[in-house]
């Protein structure tokens, strides 16, 4: 099953003291994708998260080092227009920085796994329900028409 990875669950990853989170990326069943703008995010927010997490700057390049592993990186240019305007239209009055992930999701016909609630149920109520949700793997076949 392939997944796309929005920031939010890379950061939960990194910060959170629960071993099932860190687990799910290391799962060989699933594939899981993001887009390079997950780079800027983490760039954006280095400092940020080693202040919350209180782990040392190595600290947490080392666990970035071990999820990113993980994950492929698509270069957002080749999402053609389409797709990307599409996830636009999903996003835009939700969070528009999110367009990036979902337009990989659908272009790579793909899960999006994210934590962000808001953003899950805004695409919700406009009729996209295909999230990774790795408490809930029956909701998993679900798809966008």
């Amino acid at each position: 099953m392939k997944g796309v990875v929005d920031t939010n669950i890379v950061f939960s990853a990194l910060l959170s003291r629960d071993a099932n989170l860190k687990q799910f990326f290391f799962i060989k069943e699933f594939e899981f994708f993001s887009c390079n703008f997950l780079f800027i995010e983490i760039f954006r927010h280095k400092n940020k998260l080693i202040a919350i997490s209180k782990l040392s700057e190595e600290e947490i390049l080392t666990g970035l080092e071990k999820l990113l592993g993980r994950i492929s990186f698509v270069r957002e240019e080749f999402i053609p227009e389409s797709i990307f305007n599409k996830a636009y239209l999903l996003c835009k009055d939700i969070d528009e920085k999110d367009t990036p992930f979902v337009a990989l999701t659908l272009f790579l016909d793909a899960h999006l796994w994210t934590g962000d609630k808001k953003l899950k149920e805004g695409l919700k109520r406009k009729g996209f329900h295909k999230f990774f949700e790795p408490s809930n793997p029956k909701n998993m076949s679900r798809s966008y028409p």
